[in-house]
C-alpha cells in the first residue's frame, strides 16, 4: 500500500470508529477519513435502550472515543457529512454538499434504519422510533411523565424499552402480531420465558394483534386501533417493528445486495477494493456454511479487525460467532450461536427455568446450535466451544448442571 493511500470510511457509529481504530492498530499509517451523517463523533447503539435510556449511565459513556481520540490517531472525522453516491470507477465518494473524497480503499459502514409502520398517524407526533441518541432522549424525557405507552412490536428493542418504560413507572401496553415475542428468535419455549416476564411486572402485553391504525387528537398520537376494533389509549406509541440494512448507497453503486451488502468471509464487497461491516453486512460465516447478517452490537465491534486486515491486503476471515445480550428488569441474558427458524429439533434446558437461572440449549441431531444463558454467568466461551466441536452431544449430560459444559466435548 502507497504511504499516501488514503482509506474512506463510511458510517461513523461502532463500526465505522472501530475500524479507523483497527488501521491504526494493524500499522496503516496513510489518511483515514470517518465520514458519518449524524452530528455527533461515534457512538455506541446498545445503552440507547438499556442504561442510557434508564438513567443508569451519562451521555459521555455512550460514545466510542474520548473526542480527543480522532485527532491524536489522525482520523479526519467529519460528523453530519452525509455520502450521496459512490463513483467506483475513479473510486471517489460524493458528499451531500457536494464535494468530493477519493479513495484506495472504501469501507462501508452504513447500518441500518427503523422500519416503519405503513399505517395512517404513523407520522404523527408521539409516535417513537429508537435508533439515534436523540431517539432515546425524546423516549427518556416522554417516560418520565407518561403515564400509559403502547409499544408496537416485541422483538428485543420493544421489550427493552418496555422494562425500561415499566421502571419508570409508566404503564404498558405491547403489543405483538405472533403468538409470543421473540418467538421467531428464540421459539415457543423460550419466548414463554419473557412473556411471564413481562407480564409478571404488570405489562399489559397481546399477542395476535393486528394494529390498523395509530389514533390521533390534534396531530398528535393517542394511541393504537386494532383490526377487531379495540382502542388503546396512550400519551405515546413507540414502535420497535425491526430495522432494514441501509444498502442504497451500495446498490446505487453497482454492488451486489441481498438482504445487506453481499460480502465474502473476508468481509469484501463485489468489488474487491470495498469492504462492508456490521448491520449492513451479509458475510459469508466459515463456521455457519451460510451467508448471515447479523444486526447486534458483537459485530460492529468485532468485524472491522478483519475488514481491516483485508484492506491491507492481509488474510483474513471472520468467523465468530453471533453474540447478543439484553437487560430487562432483573433478567440478563447472553446469546451465542445462530439458528435458522425451525433449523432445530430440539430445546433443551439446564438449570431452573422457573427462577429465570438457566441455560437454553437449540440442538439438531444432538448438536448444539446456540446457546442462551439468562442469570447464569461466564458460560460463554464453554458455549462457543460446544458449537465448534460440531460434536454430538447427550442430551441428559446436556441438561445436568452437575456435568461440566466444559467436559462434554471429550475434549
Amino acid at each position: 500500500m502507497a504511504p499516501a493511500a488514503t482509506f474512506v470510511i463510511v458510517g461513523a457509529g461502532l463500526a465505522g470508529a472501530k475500524a479507523a481504530e483497527a488501521l491504526r492498530d494493524q500499522g496503516f499509517d496513510g489518511r483515514i477519513v470517518l465520514l458519518g451523517d449524524e452530528p455527533h463523533r461515534p457512538y455506541e447503539r446498545p445503552p440507547l435502550s438499556k442504561d442510557y435510556l434508564t438513567g443508569k449511565s451519562e451521555r459521555e459513556q455512550v460514545f466510542v472515543h474520548p473526542a480527543a481520540w480522532y485527532g491524536e490517531h489522525h482520523v479526519d472525522l467529519r460528523a453530519g457529512q452525509a455520502v450521496t453516491a459512490i463513483d467506483r470507477g475513479v473510486r471517489q465518494v460524493t458528499l451531500a454538499d457536494g464535494s468530493h473524497v477519493g479513495y484506495d480503499k472504501l469501507l462501508l459502514a452504513t447500518g441500518a434504519s427503523p422500519r416503519r409502520l405503513p399505517l395512517p398517524g404513523a407520522d404523527a407526533d408521539g409516535v417513537h422510533h429508537l435508533r439515534r441518541i436523540e431517539d432515546s432522549e425524546q423516549i427518556k424525557d416522554t417516560l418520565a411523565t407518561a403515564s400509559r405507552v403502547a409499544v408496537i412490536g416485541g422483538g428485543w428493542i420493544g421489550l427493552e424499552v418496555a422494562a425500561a418504560a415499566r421502571q419508570a413507572g409508566a404503564g404498558v401496553v405491547l403489543l405483538e402480531a405472533a403468538e409470543l415475542p421473540l418467538l421467531g428468535v428464540l421459539g415457543p419455549k423460550v419466548a414463554q420465558v419473557f412473556a411471564d416476564l413481562h407480564r409478571d411486572q404488570g405489562v399489559d402485553l397481546r399477542c395476535g394483534t393486528e394494529i390498523t391504525a395509530i389514533t390521533t387528537d390534534h396531530g398528535k398520537a393517542s394511541g393504537v386501533r386494532l383490526a377487531d376494533g379495540t382502542t388503546i389509549s396512550a400519551d405515546a406509541v413507540i414502535v420497535g417493528v425491526g430495522i432494514k440494512p441501509n444498502t442504497q448507497l451500495a446498490a446505487n453503486a453497482g454492488l451486489k445486495v441481498d438482504n445487506g451488502i453481499v460480502v465474502d468471509a473476508t468481509l469484501a464487497t463485489s468489488d474487491p477494493g470495498i469492504c462492508a461491516v456490521g448491520d449492513v453486512a451479509n458475510a459469508a460465516h466459515p463456521v455457519l456454511g451460510t451467508h448471515i447478517r447479523v444486526e447486534h452490537w458483537a459485530n460492529a465491534l468485532n468485524q472491522p479487525a478483519t475488514a481491516a486486515a483485508t484492506m491491507l491486503g492481509r488474510q483474513a476471515a471472520y468467523d465468530r460467532l453471533p453474540y447478543f445480550f439484553t437487560d430487562q428488569y432483573d433478567l440478563g441474558m447472553e446469546y451465542t450461536g445462530h439458528v435458522r427458524q425451525g433449523g432445530y429439533d430440539q430445546v433443551i434446558f439446564r438449570g431452573d427455568v422457573a427462577a429465570r437461572r438457566f441455560t437454553a440449549f437449540w440442538c439438531n441431531d444432538n448438536h448444539v446450535l446456540a446457546g442462551m444463558n439468562v442469570n447464569t454467568w461466564h458460560v460463554t466461551e464453554q458455549i462457543r466451544a460446544l458449537i465448534h466441536s460440531r460434536q454430538a452431544i447427550d442430551p441428559r449430560r446436556l441438561a445436568d448442571p452437575d456435568q461440566p459444559l466444559d467436559e462434554l466435548t471429550g475434549r
